[in-house]
């Protein structure tokens, strides 16, 4: 198969992660770039070296020589943007999360599997080199059944403002942004089991303390401080039907001494920790061994984690793979999410069939 031709759909500081890979990757070749707005479509175009610049995703859709697209747009458009892409006959790979309800999964579950093409969940934490080593050593049954996860990703100050705090366009906060990830990671890593119930709780008590100085933080393009409609932080605890669970605590803002990166699995031969750097526990001659890797990077590295995310898609296309990450897998993740703030919401656990 000759050099496929892409498209990234939404110029904003997400596809600059999704670029970079595309142009590390000799099968592709960067063919176009839509963006609302004109300007920021065409910086990008003329930095990556697209030849397409559009402002309306339906007409990127329409040309024929696009064979697949990366879409790195506002969350409540996810799900449209991606079900007219398999609709016009392009694979996708979509940022987390799916979308934002689990009916709108739902519909572009059907979609996908209705138009043949793949659709790739932008799951990154699962293309990371340090996720794959660990899934070996799970695989080859080295820590036993993983019955247990806990997971944190705290920030003390941290909420982007703009689309982030806009809950109509981001579906929520600190859980559907950062928590995903995590969730999802150690929902992977213990072998995707069937969710039975979660229990969680929300909170809105520090908004967008854009008062603070001395101490920067990220801030979305379009940020607003008046503009906070999301939460300040989730817990939940997450039960699956095989017995296992995951505890989970993730914030945009909170009264913490510092930001906090946190994955640990716990399993009956051993355990593994992901964040903040990774190490293998297990035991031996009735001793307790905490084993340390020799690889790249203790923690999470960013680049090459998009990097194995998007030679992954690529991949997937040429042979025609299912990839590690498929739409089936989104809704899930969109279940356990909504079912948190659902709990939250409600002040009971949520069940599910």
């Amino acid at each position: 198969m000759s050099t496929l031709k892409i498209g990234v759909i939404g110029a904003g500081s997400i596809s600059e992660a999704h670029l970079n890979a595309y142009k590390g990757n000799n099968e592709v070749e960067i063919f176009a770039i839509c963006d609302l707005n004109k300007e920021r479509a065409e910086a990008a175009a003329k930095k990556y070296g697209a030849s397409h610049v559009y402002t309306d995703y339906n007409e990127l859709l329409a040309n024929p020589e696009i064979v697949a697209v990366s879409i790195c747009t506002w969350n409540n458009t996810h799900a449209p943007i991606s079900k007219a892409a398999v609709q016009a006959g392009k694979h996708v790979l979509v940022e987390k999360p799916l979308c934002r309800t689990v009916e709108e999964a739902l519909d572009l579950q059907e979609a996908v599997r209705a138009s043949g093409k793949i659709l790739q969940v932008g799951f990154v934490r699962r293309y990371d080199p340090n996720a794959q080593m660990l899934n070996k050593f799970i695989q080859n049954g080295d820590v036993g059944e993983i019955y247990y996860a806990k997971a944190s990703s705290i920030r003390r100050l941290g909420n982007p403002g703009g689309w982030f705090s806009d809950v109509e366009r981001s579906g929520g906060g600190p859980l559907i942004d950062i928590g995903v990830h995590v969730i999802d990671l150690c929902w992977y890593l213990m072998g995707r089991p069937k969710v039975k119930s979660v229990s969680g709780n929300t909170y809105k008590k520090l908004g967008n303390r854009n008062h603070i100085e001395n101490l920067s933080f990220y801030k979305a393009a379009d940020y607003n401080a008046e503009l906070n409609t999301v939460e300040d932080m989730t817990n939940a605890l997450i039960r699956f039907e095989n017995g296992s669970s995951i505890m989970v605590d993730v914030s945009f803002t909170l009264h913490a001494k510092k930001d906090e990166a946190m994955v640990k699995l716990f399993g009956t031969k051993g355990g593994l920790e992901v964040d903040p750097a990774i190490s293998i526990i297990t035991e031996k001659y009735n001793t307790i061994l905490n084993i340390d890797p020799q690889v790249d990077a203790q923690g999470f590295d960013f680049a090459r984690a998009f990097q194995g995310e998007i030679d992954h898609f690529v991949n997937c296309i040429k042979t025609g793979s299912e990839p590690i990450s498929p739409v089936e897998d989104g809704v899930e993740i969109m279940k356990i999410l909504r079912g948190i703030y659902e709990s939250a919401q409600t002040g009971a656990e949520v069940h599910f069939n």
